[in-house]
């Protein structure tokens, strides 16, 4: 059970899924479904702050290296072209519904990227990543919850 846990809690601060993976993961392996979407959506939205220190303080430094250069340039492009535009028109409600869609390259980690690159309030951008990691964790565990079921 500790294990499960973990591993869930795990894949919800992991970039490759988030807690889109994290609740299905831990529904699955037989874990209460409360603690389950709580502890994963805890565990995505401090991934929040932690980007947000990453990309003011350490990702500076690391850019004086060509290849971290490059990668990073890509996935500010990326944003940008992605998703860049609606965010930037509807500020706090793009952002929201970014991070709402429980899609691939949605989510907190584009949510900070793009905080970061658009340079919006860190205060009202966490409310935002917040209330969209919660909705996208709602869809997320009732999807998985009717599925286990049998309904959906």
């Amino acid at each position: 059970m500790i294990q499960d846990i973990i591993i869930a809690i795990l894949w919800s601060i992991s970039p490759f899924g988030e807690a889109k993976v994290g609740i299905p993961y831990g529904m699955l392996s037989g874990l209460n479904i409360y603690l389950v979407f709580v502890a994963c959506f805890l565990a995505n939205v401090l991934v929040f702050p932690i980007m947000i220190f990453f990309l003011e303080k350490v990702n500076d430094y690391l850019l004086r290296w060509n290849l971290y250069k490059k990668a990073a340039i890509f996935v500010a492009r990326r944003a940008k072209v992605g998703s860049g535009d609606k965010i930037q028109k509807y500020g706090f409600w793009g952002l929201l519904f970014f991070v709402m869609i429980p899609l691939p390259g949605t989510g907190v980690y584009a949510g900070s990227i793009a905080t970061y690159l658009f340079k919006i309030k860190k205060r009202k951008a966490f409310v935002a990543n917040t209330v969209g990691i919660f909705l996208s964790s709602v869809i997320v565990w009732a999807t998985t919850l009717l599925t286990m079921q049998g309904i959906a």
